[in-house]
């Protein structure tokens, strides 16, 4: 049977020797078996099995997430429903971080539009309202309260003073 280095599995995966050695520490990985001299000798499967955790990674999913597929994949019995089921989850984890980041910007580009970039930090409308204090799930921005709303949604309105 055909042995890699680590050196050569990290290679073949795209991928460095810290990070192999990271998923055998994190369990995502079999580990390899040794050789006299104590180097690791991993087999070409490794090899696919790294390059299906990268993927998943660059897909969303995180190491809890990848080690689930992975024990799906290898038990006998799993279904397409439960894999899909996964699959259905991360989009519903992405749809929500994609309405934070909506509104982050929401909140940040009338800051942006109130500075004009010129002069000394002192007196900057974005590091003065990133000092104010924000309510529970909202920010206080310029002459702006933005509020996060239960649906993900963000509404302004003019601050009171």
């Amino acid at each position: 049977m055909e042995t890699l280095t680590i050196g050569q599995v990290a290679r073949e995966a795209g991928i460095g020797v810290e990070t192999v050695r990271f998923y055998e520490r994190e369990q995502l990985l079999d580990p390899p078996t040794r050789r006299p001299s104590g180097y690791r000798e991993f087999t070409p499967e490794a090899v696919a099995r790294l390059r299906f955790i990268k993927q998943a990674q660059r897909l969303g999913f995180t190491l809890r997430e990848i080690r689930e597929l992975l024990t799906l994949k290898l038990t006998p019995g799993a279904t397409r429903a439960q894999v899909r089921e996964q699959a259905v989850a991360k989009i519903a984890d992405i749809d929500q971080r994609i309405r934070e980041l909506k509104r982050m910007k929401k909140a940040l580009t009338p800051l942006i539009e109130a500075c004009d970039g010129h002069g000394d930090v002192e007196g900057c409308p974005i590091l003065d309202a990133l000092e104010r204090p924000c309510p529970h799930h909202s920010a206080s921005i310029g002459h702006t309260f933005v509020q996060e709303n239960h649906d993900g949604s963000s509404t302004s309105r003019p601050q009171s003073r």
